[in-house]
């Protein structure tokens, strides 16, 4: 996929024109079609929000030993992660200091030091040229160290971003370390992985994830536990459920569990909520997904911890799992859905969980939701489609990821039209 650039004539019209819609979108409507479906609009998105954003790239447990590394590819960019010897994660670009070719060609892997395949340069798991040969003249090694990229680990989630100056990241630290501290990341493993390619545009993939219109007329699973509702003050939210709400909220106090939403944001959301009454994790029946708790939890009884950072990341939090989801775009009408369970690291397979019943509900969810969000593309290509409004009341979520995407988008691109324009005026 070739880069975008917004110094060129054709670059400049999509900008524009880009922003102009922005300009006359109306509120809490969704986004004009070219948004969905175009591959110069796609272009916009990986430059202007994943390459300037903190994007979620994975879990500190999937490298848990020293020399342990992970390959994360957004767009053009492929990201090495790797665990260096000081137990300290750190973040490369994957691209040789020689002649640029990828070091690591897996999407895991565990080495003492990385070396590129090509030519044999070796780079020490601290980024640090170490190891070359026939080189002359003035070469020197510390000139030729791989090339960091900005990573952010909150408690065992892993963060990085592209922009030369990240955006703010303390206060998205402070709504989150107390939900992820209490499972402690680094003390779990992953018990099962699942990427799938959906044939829609990522920002429809996130809208169908941010609201529950469409859950009781698709996921007769995920609503074996879950209400369709995920806000504390929706005028819906029945008697029962409210006191329920209501005693889980004293027992979660009482025990020092995290619950509460304290930080308003567009961009990133953390709060428990209790599960159907009776149920204690996303199974089928409602019970317990493995034996074993995670963290200092002695209770299952802690419903979803419900953690969502913009753009690409949701996640649900319980007392015996954790399920993560990472959002990668593709191309304009494709997105890869990476989802990982997680389970304490001393579960045993066959005897404290089993896959199949871990797993079950979310991967029929993602099987069910890939379809919707498929069925959405195809109708946004047509002729017929025009930006129709959000739910007030149910797509409240999706509402916030909009008015967020449209709100950085039109900042970004009004900003570099500007850059752009500065320089001509004061040359006449």
């Amino acid at each position: 996929m070739p880069r975008l650039s917004l110094t060129g004539p054709d670059a400049m019209t999509t900008a524009a024109a880009a922003l102009d819609f922005l300009r006359q979108r109306k509120e809490h409507f969704s986004l004009p079609q070219p948004f969905y479906v175009s591959e110069d609009y796609h272009r916009l998105d990986m430059q202007q929000i994943f390459g300037n954003s903190w994007i979620f790239a994975g879990l500190s447990c999937e490298t848990p030993k020293a020399g342990d590394w992970m390959t994360v590819e957004v767009g053009t960019d492929n990201v090495i992660l790797v665990r260096g010897h000081d137990n300290i994660i750190r973040a490369f670009h994957n691209s040789c200091r020689h002649r640029g070719s990828r070091i690591c060609l897996e999407s895991h892997g565990s080495s003492k030091r990385l070396v590129c395949p090509y030519h044999q340069w070796g780079y020490e798991l601290t980024g640090e040229l170490s190891r070359v040969r026939y080189m002359e003249g003035d070469f020197d090694k510390k000139d030729f160290g791989l090339k960091p990229v900005h990573l952010r680990n909150v408690a065992g989630y892993l963060f990085i971003s592209f922009a030369a100056e990240p955006p703010e990241f303390d206060s998205f630290r402070r709504s989150w370390e107390p939900y992820v501290k209490a499972v402690d990341i680094e003390n779990c493993k992953v018990a099962f992985t699942e990427t799938i390619v959906e044939k829609a545009n990522w920002k429809l993939v996130m809208e169908n994830n941010r609201e529950c219109y469409h859950c009781a007329g698709s996921h007769p699973e995920l609503l074996k536990t879950l209400t369709e509702f995920d806000n504390v003050e929706d005028p819906r939210m029945d008697r029962g459920y409210r006191a329920l709400l209501e005693k889980k909220a004293a027992d979660w106090t009482a025990l020092g569990i995290p619950y509460k939403n304290d930080h308003h944001s567009f961009r990133y959301r953390a709060v428990r909520l209790p599960f159907l009454e009776g149920a204690l994790s996303m199974t089928m029946d409602g019970k317990p997904a493995s034996r074993k708790l995670l963290g200092k939890f002695t209770d299952p009884d802690l419903g979803s911890a419900r953690l969502l950072s913009l753009p690409n990341n949701w996640n649900h939090l319980l007392g015996d799992s954790v399920l993560a989801f990472r959002v990668l775009p593709r191309s304009a009408g494709e997105t890869y859905l990476k989802s990982l369970w997680l389970v304490h690291k001393d579960a045993v397979e066959g005897v404290d969980y089993d896959v199949e019943r871990l797993t079950h509900v979310w991967r029929q969810t993602n099987t069910q939701d890939a379809k919707l969000a498929s069925d959405n593309q195809l109708g946004i290509a047509s002729r017929g489609y025009q930006p129709g409004p959000y739910s007030a009341m149910i797509e409240g979520g999706v509402r916030d990821f909009i008015t967020w995407y449209t709100s950085e988008m039109q900042a970004r691109l009004q900003d570099r039209l500007q850059a752009r324009q500065t320089p001509a005026l004061a040359a006449q």
